[in-house]
């Protein structure tokens, strides 16, 4: 009898402290040994939320809900704007903006509708490891939605960046399911940059506001580089390894989804999750905003942590009121602004060197960053880590195109006026059928320095 109470007595209190860790475990934990991000990193961060929220308004030219600071756009400069029933449900609604101020050109999508079934569809299109690309495992319905958007407007794309006679970046931005889709978007366009007019690599970047888990973690890291996920707070998506498609067709609430997997994650060792090369993670270089903490109330000036974490990649689910309020567009943008504020006011009372030559520094700590996260995953044993991200760069510093459909860049600019590009047909001339009947990689016609394989393996 006294044996029995003794192991329930144990039982108790490793229950009791299980509880205890999982209910004060705030999210500051998950970047507290992370740096400080630098305004000039962080500047385009609120301005393509503001951009992401400008999908919203039907007229721009008499908006209906403007952010807090305004949205400091241009409806001149609006290419195209894109609503659910010219994109007939294949993808969310997205705006082209062409922002000559800051050098840009801009495809924002905007996020999840609640209301509309094509969402839902989108979110629900996949099963655990039904799509692969470039070594690793993507998000199917997501990457059928971005080679959609890439068929839709990669010539408009193209056309816009040769008419600013090569010289503005090429920006995608996106908020939750949005994120989704311009990272997988990214993904293809940094590996067939040939179909944009030969855009280099360093010209192109993604921002993925409150991001959905899209890829696997040898895929996150190695595109660190041009996608950027930016993060408030407490926000649950990033954190929820979950798939998309079972959480929206569970019979239950939220709160107890996340509780149900909060349990669930306790028991999983972490090295198991890391070789789980179908398992989910969130995009690129992260960026944290934290306002919050521990026992204290209200919310306190945000400050912002990055780095390009490999292991402990926001992998606990935080038990929070804000778990859901967090992953709104609008919160986003209004904390991201006060941080970039806060930010210039530190940065202009501290400054010691050139802003020059103090943004030289920060972006070779910047590519220091990505060399080391892609060296930590293969020491890790992440399945398909490269060392590289497969970036030659030229002479004049820019980047060699790549190679697609065995079509050299320069032949593929001579004959590519007379007709669209089909997307569809760049992905899939990649590869072909293997003696299983499985779609495998296509060695004769594609790039040596690239692997890209798409495909269902059984």
């Amino acid at each position: 009898m006294s044996l029995c109470c003794g192991v329930e007595c144990v039982v108790i209190l490793g229950f009791a402290r299980w509880v205890w860790k999982r209910c004060t475990y705030i999210s500051g934990n998950d970047s507290a040994n992370w740096t400080l991000a630098s305004p000039e990193e962080f500047e385009p961060i609120p301005r393509m939320c503001r951009l992401v929220l400008a999908v919203y308004e039907p007229d721009l030219h008499n908006p209906q809900f403007i952010p807090q600071h305004g949205f400091r756009i241009n409806p001149d400069w609006v290419i195209k704007r894109v609503t659910y029933e010219q994109t007939q449900g294949r993808a969310p609604p997205y705006v082209i903006y062409t922002d000559h101020e800051n050098k840009e050109i801009v495809l924002a999508v905007r996020g999840l509708n609640l209301y509309k079934e094509s969402d839902y569809k989108t979110l629900l299109d996949n099963r655990l490891g039904m799509q692969m690309f470039d070594g690793g495992f993507v998000h199917h319905g997501l990457m059928k939605s971005a080679v959609w958007l890439l068929n839709e407007e990669g010539e408009t794309l193209k056309r816009l960046w040769e008419e600013s006679r090569e010289e503005y970046d090429m920006v995608f931005a996106g908020h939750s399911l949005g994120s989704g889709v311009v990272a997988l978007l990214t993904v293809i366009a940094v590996n067939h940059r040939d179909k944009l007019g030969g855009i280099p690599r360093e010209k192109i970047r993604c921002y993925a506001m409150a991001p959905a888990r899209c890829m696997s973690l040898n895929l996150a890291v190695k595109y660190a580089d041009v996608i950027h996920s930016v993060i408030l707070q407490d926000d649950f998506l990033p954190r929820t390894a979950t798939p998309l498609e079972d959480i929206f067709k569970s019979i239950f609430c939220l709160p107890c989804l996340l509780l149900l997997v909060c349990l669930r994650d306790t028991f999983i060792p972490e090295g198991r999750k890391l070789r789980d090369s179908r398992r989910f993670y969130a995009p690129g270089r992260m960026y944290h905003i934290v306002e919050r903490r521990f026992c204290r109330c209200g919310r306190f000036p945000p400050e912002v942590r990055t780095a390009i974490p490999v292991d402990g990649r926001f992998e606990h689910i935080v038990l929070s009121c804000n778990a859901t309020s967090d992953h709104g567009i609008i919160w986003i943008e209004r904390e991201s602004e006060k941080a970039l504020q806060k930010m210039k006011e530190i940065d202009s009372g501290t400054i010691t060197t050139p802003p020059k030559v103090q943004k030289l520094e920060r972006m070779q700590t910047i590519e220091k960053e990505h060399r080391d996260a892609l060296e930590r995953a293969v020491s890790l044993n992440i399945p398909h880590a490269v060392t590289t991200p497969d970036v030659e760069p030229l002479k004049d510093n820019r980047t060699e195109p790549s190679l697609s459909e065995g079509v050299q860049a320069s032949q593929f600019k001579s004959t590519s006026t007379g007709r669209k590009t089909n997307w569809d047909e760049v992905v899939k001339n990649l590869f072909k059928k293997g003696e299983s009947g499985h779609l495998v990689l296509n060695k004769e016609v594609s790039a040596p320095t690239h692997d890209i394989s798409v495909g269902q393996p059984s």
